[in-house]
Formats: structure tokens, C-alpha cells, sequence
């Protein structure tokens, strides 16, 4: 049991899991994730295929080996900070000396040496059956690298438990538009969305306004805008803009008679009402030449693709099929992570940590008075030591 615990404890771990976690990271980058198999055949071959989903390197950071792999991160940083807190209180509580980096014999005002290097009043002691003064100032400092610990603990957390629970959700349109936001019972309605530009006529911001009301009528209808890099806090989930497209009114007539209409967005599909098999999809839009790119789809084969132009009419049967109006529609992403905080405060705790750690200098000084009335003084800063050298003799005179 003491082995199992010394290696969970042990630098060594870590750096193994580190290690893996590096690798495994660089393999969740390189392959896309989230997508089927089928995809995975049709850009690899259909054994690398198989060997991603079995691996579920298709969705890495939430596979159960990387949430175990995470754990015992977690539960080494644990273990290393629970085996150095004694130690830690050991030299924060000690007055013993260590010893010491510098050393000045001579000195006859000890009172004022000590205030010359910004200690504290120091106590009284014996040293060897002589007179001794010790002083420790910035003992803080060694928990300098204990509380980074801490802080990657909780970032690690904070990622892990934000990941397992993490809720991604959402909804786009043109204006006027009502989508429900997944299983959140939220309905959301598209007021406006307008873009706005630059001078030299590049774009300088995309805003969305938006209308959220709750399905249940538990909760008041909530209204806000959202542009990039400035989300919107609702219910507990936040709303971001995302990106932008185009739309076109699209019109189905059946032997001349109007059949349907409606606003399809850029890669949305449009059964026809009165026969399901046959789909319109509306690829995409290209303003310079006012062009519609559309494909035809019946029981799930293609039929044809092509590019209409206003004055075009694509005609399928006893169909006849009009594109017009293009407009700009918006995305908007929604998430929901319960444990943000607990990353942000990781990242505070972590630079709390590194401040301690670079810049508080511990440092302990303690003197025995001589024979002849003088002090030996000696020093010792583990961090520092050349500036602590320094201030030490310019204080020795």
C-alpha cells in the first residue's frame, strides 16, 4: 500500500500522464470529432474508421480513458500535495537554522542590520552558549509551487466536470424566426439581425436580438442582443453569436397552383408538402451572379444540381420550383457549463502560485554575538540569491 501511494504521489506519474495526456490531446486535434462513421470511411478507409469509433477517438474529451487518465492526474496532484503539506508547515513553523548562503562577522549594530534587510524585530535565543537572534521573514513564499498544485487540481476540475456536463445547443434563422433550443424547453425568436460595417466597407461587428421565453410559463419572457465577443447570460446558458449565412425564400407551385413557401436557410433541405420523397436543398447563394445553388433529391437519391438564376425556373414533374430574396440568417450557439468558476478560480489560484513562487522571497537571518561584543550574522533565501546576496553586504557595510 505505502509503494501504490509513494508511485501515485511520485513526479514520475506525472509525467507519464502528462505525457499520454499530450499525446492523446494531439490525436483529439488531428482527428475531426464529433462525426460518423461513415464520414471517418469516407476520408480514411473503413478499418481506420472502425479503429477510431472503437477507440472513441471521435470524441475524445469525453472518452472514458481520457476521464480516467484526468482522474488520476487529479488524484496524483492530490496525493503531492497531501505528502508535502507537512513538510510545508514543518518550514513555515521552524526556526531551526539551515545553512546559511551568506555570512558577515564584525557587525557591532545588529538591531540596525536586521531593519536594513526589511526583518521583522527578532527574537532572542542561544547559539553554541552565546547570545542569538533569528528573524524569518516571506516564509509564505515556499508555498509558492504547493498552490500552483492547487490551482491546475482545480483548473483540471473545472475542465472535467464542465466537459461531462457541458450542453451545446443551437438555433438559427432570418428574422422572425422561432426555434426551441433542444431540450430546454426555451423558446427562441430571432428579432433582428443586422451587420454592421466598416468605412473601407470590411465587416466590424454581426448582432443578433433576441426573444427567449420559456415553454413551461415558469419563467419571465427574456429579451437581449448578441454580437461577437459579447454574449448574453439567460437562464443559466449563454448565448453567443456564431456565424451568419444566406437564406432565400423558396416557392413550390404544383400545376400552377401555389403549393408552398418559406425561407430556407443555406444547407436546409424542403420536402415537398404533398410528397415527402421529393426534397429541395438549398446548397447555397452567390451574390456576385445572383446565383441559387440547389440539389434535387428523391427517396434519397439525387436527382440533379445546378445553379438557378432569378429568371429561372426549375421544373421537376408537375413541380415548378422558384428561388428569390436572398437575406442574411444568423447562428446562435448556446451552452450551458456548470463549472466555469471552477476553472476561472483554478486560474486565479494558479498566478496567485507563480507570484509566490517568483517573486516572495523567503528569507532567514539569524546572529551570535562574539567574545568581543560583536555579531557573526548569517543569511539564507532559497530564491533570490544573488539579490539577497547583495542587499546582505551593502547591510554589513
Amino acid at each position: 500500500m505505502k509503494k501504490a501511494w509513494k508511485f501515485l504521489s511520485s513526479m514520475r506519474f506525472a509525467i507519464i500522464l502528462l505525457v499520454i495526456l499530450a499525446v492523446v490531446c494531439s490525436l483529439g486535434s488531428f482527428i475531426t470529432q464529433g462525426q460518423t462513421y461513415a464520414w471517418y470511411a469516407s476520408r480514411y478507409s473503413e478499418r481506420t474508421a472502425a479503429l477510431i469509433i472503437a477507440l472513441h477517438l471521435d470524441d475524445a474529451f469525453h472518452s472514458w480513458w481520457f476521464i480516467l487518465i484526468s482522474s488520476f492526474l487529479c488524484i496524483n496532484l492530490i496525493a503531492c500535495n497531501v505528502v508535502r503539506v507537512p513538510g510545508l508547515i514543518k518550514r513555515t513553523k521552524s526556526k531551526e537554522e539551515v545553512q546559511p548562503s551568506v555570512r558577515a562577522e564584525g557587525v557591532k549594530d545588529v538591531q540596525a542590520f536586521f531593519t536594513a534587510m526589511g526583518m521583522k524585530k527578532p527574537s532572542e535565543t542561544t547559539r553554541n552558549g552565546h547570545k542569538a537572534l533569528y528573524s524569518s521573514k516571506n516564509t509564505i513564499g515556499i508555498w509558492g509551487a504547493w498552490i500552483c498544485h492547487v490551482g491546475v487540481l482545480l483548473l483540471i476540475l473545472g475542465y472535467g466536470l464542465g466537459q461531462m456536463t457541458y450542453k451545446e445547443y443551437t438555433v438559427y434563422g432570418v428574422p422572425g424566426t422561432t426555434m426551441v433550443a433542444g431540450d430546454t424547453n426555451l423558446a427562441v425568436t430571432i428579432d433582428d439581425f443586422h451587420i454592421d460595417y466598416r468605412e473601407d466597407g470590411s465587416v466590424e461587428q454581426y448582432t443578433s436580438d433576441l426573444t427567449v421565453r420559456d415553454l413551461t410559463g415558469n419563467r419571465e419572457t427574456r429579451s437581449a442582443s448578441v454580437s461577437v465577443n459579447n454574449p448574453a447570460d439567460i437562464y443559466g446558458l449563454r448565448f453567443y453569436q456564431n456565424s451568419t449565412g444566406w437564406a432565400a425564400r423558396v416557392k413550390i407551385q404544383k400545376d400552377g397552383e401555389d403549393l408552398q413557401e418559406s425561407v430556407v436557410c443555406a444547407g436546409d433541405i424542403l420536402p415537398v408538402s404533398d410528397k415527402p420523397e421529393l426534397v429541395i436543398l438549398f446548397n447555397s447563394f452567390y451574390p456576385d451572379v445572383t446565383g441559387y445553388l440547389y440539389s434535387v433529391y428523391f427517396q434519397g437519391r439525387i436527382l440533379g444540381m445546378n445553379i438557378l438564376l432569378p429568371e429561372d425556373v426549375l421544373t421537376i414533374d408537375e413541380y415548378t420550383v422558384t428561388f428569390s430574396e436572398p437575406q442574411t440568417y444568423t447562428l446562435i450557439q448556446i451552452k450551458r457549463d456548470s463549472f466555469t468558476f471552477l476553472a476561472f478560480i483554478g486560474g486565479i489560484v494558479i498566478m496567485a502560485g507563480l507570484f509566490l513562487a517568483f517573486y516572495i522571497q523567503p528569507r532567514k537571518i539569524w546572529a551570535e554575538q562574539q567574545e568581543d561584543g560583536s555579531w557573526t550574522v548569517y543569511g539564507h533565501s532559497p530564491k533570490g540569491g544573488l539579490m539577497f546576496k547583495e542587499q546582505f553586504e551593502n547591510a554589513s557595510g
